[in-house]
């Protein structure tokens, strides 16, 4: 076990998304709400950040078997404390089969979702020294949406580095 990596809790992404266009059959265009996203670092993780989601979107292309959705998310944040700028992408799968499909799919009684049926691998590109080094790091994410009625739904990640 000793050569497997590890992962170090890093940071908890939060997106309010508004509600999906569909571009094709099987693609789908979700764009971030203007407010409410956010990158914050773990409490003890070695990065410091506090980012504001500026905008983004997310395109979800539905698997030819339909078990599953891919993520491609693109999105820019800023850091409250420096102003910095800050570029976040992240790709992954969504399983459609459980409670996670039932929120993708807009059913009746869809609710917050528990994590384990959505997982990322999440990159950054930064624009300051401080926040260079978000680049030279491998990050993955478990995923869950939040539902609340009369809000926005939220999808929120936690983020763990990937270490030796």
């Amino acid at each position: 076990m000793a050569d497997f990596p590890k992962l170090i809790p890093a940071f908890t992404i939060r997106v309010a998304i508004n509600p999906p266009a569909s571009l094709t059959p099987t693609l789908t265009f979700v764009p971030f709400a203007p407010e409410g996203g956010s990158i914050v670092s773990e409490p003890g993780y070695a990065v410091k950040l506090d980012a504001a989601i500026e905008h983004g979107a997310d395109y979800i292309k539905l698997a030819r078997d339909g078990q599953h959705v891919r993520l491609d998310v693109q999105s820019m944040a800023r850091d409250t404390a420096t102003g910095a700028l800050l570029r976040m992408s992240y790709t992954g799968k969504i399983a459609t089969t459980g409670a996670a499909g039932q929120v993708l799919r807009d059913e009746e009684g869809a609710g917050t979702t528990a994590f384990g049926e959505a997982f990322s691998v999440v990159e950054f590109e930064a624009g300051s020294k401080e926040l260079a080094v978000l680049e030279e790091k491998v990050y993955v994410g478990s995923g869950r949406f939040i539902i609340e009625p009369g809000k926005p739904t939220i999808v929120e990640y936690k983020v763990s580095e990937v270490s030796a």
